[in-house]
């Protein structure tokens, strides 16, 4: 929990963030919010009714801008930086407007859908849909050796050796996130702070969210 924040820890409150009001230009679509030192809310998201798919797109492009990969996750200077979906994509339009035209760290994001594990070349944020649940292990399984921060929202995803698990609870207006240390550590991946902090921190052993 962040020092002199009174909310419990790994929650974002979505009530707080949409009455804020966005001011970025029209190509800045982000603004900035509260989510305990750490996220960005798409502006265009202010003028509809909260849709939790719209919120989880948003922090898988800030997981691109928190997140370290090591050297040999890109090919080259050039590799552009890979959001996956892996099965049913819940996401709509929405994950590609957000990354549209977008730079994070001096490399274009690219926004690729995947209808099996095995069609997975160069992807570095990888969400597995719920569609995937049944074959969650074996698709952890394949990825292990590889620098893929892979994101899901399934029941037991840290347990199974998932990097971040994203909890909506729509009645108390709050998307939880869970950490798997030993998962990301294991992916050479390394995660911001900021981001830990927002966090409920679990490893693999005891994981049984």
């Amino acid at each position: 929990m962040v020092r002199g924040d009174s909310r419990p820890a790994g929650s974002w409150d979505i009530v707080q963030a949409r009455r804020r009001k966005p001011f970025f230009p029209e190509r800045r679509l982000f603004l900035p919010v509260i989510l305990l030192a750490v996220g960005f809310f798409h502006s265009w998201t202010q003028a509809k009714a909260f849709n939790e798919y719209d919120l989880k797109a948003a922090f898988l492009y800030n997981f691109a801008q928190f997140v370290e990969w090591p050297p040999e996750a890109f090919e080259s200077a050039q590799t552009h930086l890979v959001i996956g979906v892996l099965g049913e994509d819940p996401f709509g339009k929405t994950l590609d407007k957000i990354v549209q035209d977008e730079v994070v760290k001096n490399r274009k994001l690219d926004v690729q859908r995947y209808r099996r594990v095995e069609d997975i070349g160069t992807c570095h944020i990888l969400f597995i849909s719920q569609s995937e649940a049944g074959r969650l292990d074996q698709i952890l399984d394949r990825l292990k050796g590889k620098n893929i921060l892979t994101v899901g929202e399934t029941e037991g995803f840290v347990r199974q050796g998932g990097i971040v698990r994203l909890l909506t609870d729509k009645n108390k207006n709050k998307i939880q996130l869970r950490i798997n240390t030993e998962a990301a550590k294991a992916a050479r991946l390394t995660i911001s702070s900021k981001v830990l902090r927002a966090a409920e921190l679990v490893g693999t052993e005891g994981a049984n969210k």
